[in-house]
């Protein structure tokens, strides 16, 4: 059995819950993110070992689901440069598509106390390309919250993501997420690099780690400096500064240092 089987049949074999009682335990807007990247062939193992009482979620039996991100930033590209330099008033600005309901949502994160993160969302009704009356207001209206002055950025689009994702509920009332499948895509056909044979998870809880974390960190993964759209634009525009992410692209993608597929 392949490794992408493996998995799937161990979050087939999870209770399932439904999306409307996973966001009413676990919807963590406000949360910290602990961003682990696996081979493939290690993920079995760790779906394998989690606590008795984890669910997957489950829509019309499915569990996992079609994503796509649209990034946009500045031509100055303000946002990833934030996050390269470890920025503390840093931000995102992003359509989210579900690919499987044809939902789109423009959502803005932004850093919050102590190290969290806050996302803040609203339904999009656009092409992805520009964001035009409310879409903007309310984007504009995020970023002064967090003390980020944008009237004056143009935002445009810089990176495109695609992926897989399980989401599953832990008994503590934390989320963990399993993407595969991740496509990493430059605007207008400027360059694409894919990553099969990678796992990116992710916990969402609160400060103090979740049985998820600790399992993971007993099976000798550690936490580490990953972003989709910070590591995807440095890999694909290798110009950039990229010390950030260096560390993870050389252990997990060393292939897009030299420019060759992944």
């Amino acid at each position: 059995m392949t490794p992408a089987a493996s998995a799937g049949a161990a979050v087939g074999a999870l209770r399932p819950v439904g999306l409307d009682e996973l966001v009413a335990r676990a919807e963590l807007l406000t949360r910290v993110d602990r961003k682990y990247v696996l081979p493939l062939a290690d993920l079995p193992f760790v779906l394998g070992g989690l606590d008795t009482g984890v669910r997957a979620l489950d829509i019309d039996g499915q569990r996992d689901f079609g994503y796509r991100s649209r990034y946009l930033d500045t031509p100055a590209l303000d946002a990833y440069l934030g996050a390269a330099r470890g920025r503390r008033r840093r931000f995102k600005v992003r359509i989210r598509s579900y690919l499987d309901s044809g939902l789109d949502f423009l959502e803005v994160k932004t850093r919050g106390p102590r190290g969290t993160t806050v996302k803040q969302r609203i339904p999009y009704e656009g092409d992805g390309r520009r964001l035009e009356g409310g879409a903007r207001g309310y984007a504009d209206t995020v970023l002064a919250g967090a003390g980020i002055d944008s009237r004056g950025f143009v935002l445009r689009p810089t990176l495109t993501t695609t992926y897989r994702r399980t989401t599953l509920l832990l008994p503590d009332g934390s989320r963990l997420t399993v993407d595969t499948g991740l496509v990493w895509a430059l605007p207008d056909g400027g360059g694409v690099l894919g990553a099969p044979d990678r796992a990116i998870v992710e916990t969402k809880s609160g400060r103090a780690g979740s049985g998820a974390d600790r399992l993971l960190w007993s099976l000798g993964h550690r936490p580490c400096t990953v972003s989709k759209y910070g590591t995807g634009l440095a890999a694909l525009r290798p110009g950039l500064p990229a010390h950030r992410w260096l560390p993870v692209l050389r252990r997990h993608f060393p292939t897009a240092l030299d420019g060759s597929p992944t």
